[in-house]
């Protein structure tokens, strides 16, 4: 049963009730997602392994999460020690304590804190918690911001500057928000010109927009009710614009280029809908099945951060899937000939450069396939020193003025903007034994230079439960940082807290929660591509009842994604066009992205790899040569997988303009994995490949006979023109 020609027959037929209904879906989703709101990750629920273990120790026990700030006072000639800066401390120290957003203060000037004064002599730090829910804390952070600056307009001669969890997130907020906007005021706009080239008229490119973006809309609504199941990551609202902007103006692209080509061929409205449901329409709908299996495979990393990308990924394709298999035929069933309105140009039926390309492919299949195969091995080879971290403050954009103040407080006091954080459990944490454990701690750890000045330990009010929050030698996110933690757990606790009867300790931070991190991809990474390859490969196998060919899509899209890889670390891990792109190397990928881009890049990959590929099996069943067969499929084909690439490559290169670095390595890594998979891999080496395979392209095993045939509804035998109709163009 030809589930997508049954789905575009009906609604063509019935194309004010399949409207409707798609405008009730989105709107009752956007309705809906604003009643129930977004529930965001928290912290702890972002962590992994030891980091979420201590995380939740701390929660669970007295230690809720907590915005932390810091305010620097420094002064280049006057001692920390001299009365003038004292009084400077004084003085901001009052005012701070006097904010009803501060709790928790520790002023350098108290008892016991003379590690909040730094090595040089010429710097204190003062820390605080912000009152309130901290997920919020961003929200209540600027009238402390703007008391700190003008306590820095009235401090002459001294250095004034705060940051922290809030200001942070405050600034990082903006960030995203400046460029999500951007993101949406230019996708629409460049996608609409590039279809409207691609279609020659407005109409057509219209409907492919409009269609997306409802789709985006529809499935952010969804998303923000999901979001109570499986809480939202803040990078997810980023993933479904660009997924859905890509996947649903190339379901769009591919149904309609197909129904236009029919048309040209003589068919009546009806039928050529029909057609084009029946063969287009079903490579969306196996494409879109495809994508979401890819999308699935998130959902096994046993990460919540994948969990929120994956179903908001999910969402969002399968709205754009849905859509193209219904609302798009009501439309075009509604439209006729219409579509063509606002004509422009005239668009071609063949890519006549896609023609020149293929000749010499076909001719010297394996010399085209050696350098192909050659050119995307040595664009991965890169990805063998891959590393990969988590995001840190530092990471903010240059651009973003409160990141000055970030490497004022990390140059005077290294380390303590991202700490490693030690939960300790006990049966009494006050008792002379755990003091002495605790001072013991400090000793050994001042002692290897892998934990720094100010080191502080904090009890609940049972005593049953210690934070102890210790600066780590490094940037928190390089080698030395992750040694110093491997240090840190493995030596300096076990030799000094791990001796006190009864206790248990484990540690978070952000250097913690990145080996975490990537030591949970790495246990995961063969789990899920396991699942998303074997699960692609059964799909691919039933659609085109052949052995090779799925084994041959799969070793195809690798190659791209290992491609896009090494282009990845060439470029953000290795520093090269920092100016270019406007971004600072921090010497690694951000520890998500990998196996992010393995799922989506997969998918994506498919959509081209299915329409292709259907198409070229759809003129071999009609008689032709598998040489033939490849020529005609691609060259009908390629004019379609060029705008839709365009399309995505131009989407994806908005996201590469934004200045969020995790954001912008995903848009550099799926513009260059969609730009290869549309020329090099689709244009030269599936042809190739499949001229040197002939026949063996279709190998079905005798085992295998029983596998059911895709049926083609009405276009299974081609019926000729309709005499004396005018043809469309």
């Amino acid at each position: 049963m030809n589930i997508a020609y049954r789905a575009g027959r009906w609604s063509a037929a019935h194309w004010k009730t399949a409207t409707m209904l798609w405008l009730l879906v989105v709107i009752g989703a956007v309705i809906g997602g604003n009643l129930a709101g977004t529930v965001n990750l928290t912290d702890s629920e972002q962590g992994s392994g030891q980091s979420a273990l201590a995380g939740q120790m701390l929660k669970n026990h007295g230690f809720p999460d907590h915005a932390g700030e810091t305010v620097l006072v420094q002064n280049n000639t006057l001692s920390a020690s001299s009365p003038r800066f004292h009084s400077e401390l004084e003085t901001v120290v009052g005012r701070l304590q006097a904010m009803p957003q501060v709790d928790a203060l520790r002023s350098p000037l108290s008892a016991g804190n003379a590690g909040q004064f730094s090595k040089d002599g010429h710097a204190a730090e003062i820390t605080f918690n912000m009152r309130g829910n901290p997920d919020t804390a961003q929200n209540r952070v600027q009238p402390l911001l703007n008391t700190v600056a003008s306590l820095q307009r009235s401090s002459h001669g001294f250095t004034v500057a705060e940051f922290g969890d809030a200001s942070g997130s405050l600034a990082s907020q903006n960030s995203v928000n400046s460029g999500i906007a951007k993101a949406e005021e230019l996708s629409l706009p460049i996608t609409f010109l590039i279809l409207l080239i691609g279609f020659g008229a407005v109409v057509a490119a219209g409907i492919p927009v409009l269609l997306a973006f409802s789709s985006v809309l529809g499935a952010g609504g969804l998303a923000s009710v999901a979001s109570h199941l499986v809480h939202a990551s803040g990078s997810t609202s980023s993933v479904m614009l660009l997924m859905g902007m890509a996947v649903g103006v190339d379901y769009s692209l591919f149904y309609l280029k197909r129904e236009r080509e029919e048309r040209r061929a003589g068919y009546g409205h009806t039928e050529a809908l029909e057609r084009a449901a029946a063969t287009s329409g079903q490579a969306v709908l196996t494409s879109g099945i495809t994508v979401l299996i890819a999308m699935a495979g998130m959902l096994l990393t046993g990460s919540k951060i994948f969990d929120s990308l994956g179903v908001g990924a999910m969402l969002v394709v399968f709205m754009a899937m849905v859509g193209s298999l219904t609302v798009l035929p009501a439309l075009l069933g509604r439209l006729g000939d219409k579509v063509d309105k606002g004509r422009v140009r005239r668009p071609q039926s063949q890519s006549r450069v896609w023609n020149m390309i293929l000749r010499p492919v076909l001719r010297w299949p394996l010399l085209a396939a050696a350098a192909a195969t050659a050119l995307l091995v040595l664009l991965a080879l890169p990805t063998l020193g891959l590393h990969t971290t988590l995001l840190g403050p530092g990471d903010l954009p240059k651009s973003v003025p409160l990141i000055n103040n970030y490497d004022k407080i990390q140059k005077a006091f290294p380390g303590t903007q991202t700490p490693a954080v030690v939960a300790v459990r006990g049966t009494d944490l006050d008792s002379t034994a755990a003091r002495a454990a605790f001072a013991d701690f400090k000793r050994v750890s001042l002692a290897s230079g892998a934990i720094k000045q100010p080191i502080e330990v904090t009890l609940n009010r049972q005593h049953t439960t210690a934070q102890i929050v210790a600066p780590l030698a490094g940037s928190g996110s390089d080698t030395r940082s992750m040694t110093a933690l491997q240090t840190l757990r493995n030596r300096l606790l076990p030799e000094s807290i791990g001796k006190l009867p009864h206790s248990i300790f484990a540690v978070t931070g952000q250097t913690a929660g990145t080996y975490d991190f990537n030591t949970l991809m790495k246990d995961h990474f063969l789990l899920v591509f396991g699942f998303v390859l074997g699960l692609a490969f059964l799909l691919l196998l039933v659609t085109f009842r052949s052995l090779v060919i799925p084994l041959t899509s799969i070793v195809l899209n690798l190659l791209s994604v290992g491609a896009a890889y090494g282009v990845l670390v060439w470029i953000f891990q290795k520093g090269h066009l920092q100016g270019l792109l406007g971004f600072h190397s921090n010497g690694a990928v951000v520890t998500w992205l990998p196996l992010f881009l393995f799922t989506v890049l997969f998918g994506l990959s498919m959509d081209y790899h299915v329409f292709i590929v259907s198409r070229i099996k759809e003129f071999h069943d009609g008689g032709m040569s598998t040489s033939d067969a490849v020529s005609k499929g691609i060259s009908s084909t390629a004019g379609t997988v060029t705008a839709a690439a365009a399309v995505m490559v131009a989407v994806f290169a908005i996201f590469a303009s934004l200045p969020m670095l995790d954001i912008k390595q995903m848009g550099v890594g799926l513009s260059v994995a969609v730009l290869l998979d549309a020329t090099v891999i689709r244009g030269i080496l599936l042809p190739a490949t499949m001229k040197i395979l002939g026949d063996w392209n279709w190998y079905l095993p005798h085992g295998l006979s029983w596998l059911p045939q895709r049926r083609a509804g009405r276009t299974a035998t081609r019926e000729p023109a309709i005499i004396g109709r005018t043809e469309t163009v």
